[in-house]
């Protein structure tokens, strides 16, 4: 469970870019300079042909820098319009999100969940044949900056009987509203459609939108282990740095053992999240990546949130003020916890797919 040659120069790559780069400029030169958006899109749709391990590799980046808003929830995107298994969606859409010059998102949750059960959006083909998708959804990452949204909805008419299809809809044909949230690097939106023209992606969508669900836990588990490495390295720094009584803090015997045990947390957070992209790369095998993802999703959960707050604690009255970077961390800690479902919840998604518990559905 090793990263290979290539995409560690990728990690490097990818950090020599974020250390140098402004914010503003960071999406732009991922696509020119890396080609980050296009490493998990086939050749033949405008893509690298590379596997959702390279991408997990510049997550994780990503992540450390709190950086690229728009990035996770367009690859996201890309990898649920894969799956829908749409040549027609695959062609249309893929190219532009490849080359960058498309941001996508995922409309997903309602009422703050990520169950499939709990979905009511509803799409019907209107007088004119063209589909019509209505709903709210909310969470939506960087829903304000997105130019395309892809929204399963329960298709009420069409002869296809009571299903949930997937559908694509351009953000001009939504009413997006900013949502502030804890997390000022992270933005989130409530979209509203209306009657909103959409175009089908998939008819019979309830069987991919756990894999959907599973690749969104891996791509995010990347950037929280990234969040809690750098929270881990600051940290350490700033012991090594801040001179009590004479000597450096972390030269007292109870921040060593504190720093120990951080690192011991980040180090197993890493291994569950690495194990959890290789799955994701190994295929399509849903019990197996079902039971990866949400391991890590309630490990690295709970990992950030533990490293960040013990961060804060160590660094004292600087880790709550605007100077210092430290609180970022701390905040991307809380808002990624609540993502794609809370650590409790993919605790019992776990137990239940290892057979420790029945099934039930989630709040």
């Amino acid at each position: 469970m090793r990263f290979d040659l290539e995409q560690e120069e990728l990690r490097r790559t990818v950090r020599t870019l974020l250390e140098r780069a402004a914010d503003e400029d960071v999406w732009r030169l991922l696509a020119e300079q890396v080609g980050a958006h296009s490493l998990a899109i086939p050749e033949e749709h405008g893509g690298a042909g590379f596997s959702v391990l390279e991408t997990h590799v510049v997550l994780e980046e990503l992540g450390a820098a709190l950086a690229a808003p728009g990035f996770l929830s367009t690859t996201l995107t890309a990898q649920a319009i894969l799956a829908a298994g749409s040549p027609e969606a695959d062609a249309s859409l893929l190219p532009g999100i490849a080359a960058g010059e498309i941001r996508a998102t995922m409309a997903w949750s309602e009422a703050g969940s990520w169950d499939v059960s709990t979905i009511q959006s509803s799409a019907a083909p209107g007088a004119d044949g063209e589909w019509r998708l209505s709903g709210v959804k909310d969470h939506v990452l960087d829903g304000a900056d997105a130019d395309l949204f892809v929204v399963p909805a329960r298709i009420a008419d069409g002869g296809l009987g009571e299903r949930l299809g997937l559908f694509a809809v351009a953000a001009a044909h939504a009413d997006v509203t900013p949502v502030e949230t804890v997390d000022p690097k992270r933005p989130q939106a409530i979209v509203r459609f209306d009657r909103s023209p959409a175009t089908m992606v998939n008819n019979d969508s309830a069987h991919i939108l756990g894999r959907i669900l599973d690749l969104a836990c891996v791509a995010l588990s990347a950037e929280q282990v990234g969040a809690a490495q750098r929270a881990f390295d600051l940290t350490l720094a700033y012991a090594k740095q801040r001179i009590q009584f004479g000597r450096p803090i972390g030269s007292f015997q109870a921040v060593k053992h504190r720093l120990a045990d951080l690192y011991t947390v980040l180090e197993s957070a890493r291994s569950v999240s690495y194990a959890a992209a290789f799955a994701a790369h190994a295929g399509p095998s849903g019990h197996d990546l079902r039971i990866a993802a949400s391991r890590a999703k309630a490990y690295c959960s709970e990992a950030l949130s533990t490293i960040a707050g013990e961060a804060i604690q160590l660094h004292g009255g600087i880790g709550i003020t605007w100077e210092h970077p430290i609180h970022f961390h701390f905040k991307r800690a809380h808002s990624t916890a609540q993502l794609f479902g809370s650590p409790a919840w993919h605790r019992r998604r776990y137990a239940e797919a290892i057979g420790l518990s029945t099934p039930r559905s989630a709040a």
